[in-house]
């Protein structure tokens, strides 16, 4: 291989993720097409790497592939103001918040149906009771 270059398996271990990771990310259109060898063989850069990194750090902080691609269309123009990012980083951030605030009203209403369990029998079960409670005309778990 030519100095510089990486095959893919090289580039998935830098980068901590698997090679069909890196495959994946190619068929969404993350990644440019990489050079290939005269065997046919894809190779990688140090910039596939930081991009695959980039990549990476951004769906760990929840970011679509969408709103990933869009990123990373902001970095291939570099025509794009920093007010551009901050605006896709701004709204995923209240996209997080929301789910947060969803998360935990789900914690509260949860730990209230388990907190009225008294560990009863099935047809009294507040738990299933509360999960059937979206049809007042029966209030009660069926028999199945």
């Amino acid at each position: 291989m030519a100095k510089g270059h990486m095959a893919i398996g090289a580039l998935a271990r830098i980068a901590g993720c698997k090679v069909e990771t890196v495959r994946y990310y190619e068929l969404a259109k993350l990644m440019h097409p990489p050079e290939r060898s005269p065997a046919g063989q894809r190779r990688y850069t140090e910039i596939d790497a930081k991009r695959l990194s980039f990549i990476r750090r951004a769906r760990n902080l929840g970011f679509s592939i969408e709103e990933v691609r869009g990123l990373l269309a902001m970095v291939d123009d570099q025509e794009h103001s920093c007010d551009s990012v901050r605006a896709t980083a701004l709204s995923h951030l209240q996209n997080v918040q929301q789910r947060l605030a969803d998360l935990r009203t789900m914690e509260s209403v949860l730990g209230d149906m388990i907190s009225e369990c008294t560990g009863g029998t099935v047809p009294d079960c507040p738990i299933l009771d509360a999960l059937f409670s979206d049809h007042p005309e029966d209030n009660r778990a069926p028999s199945i």
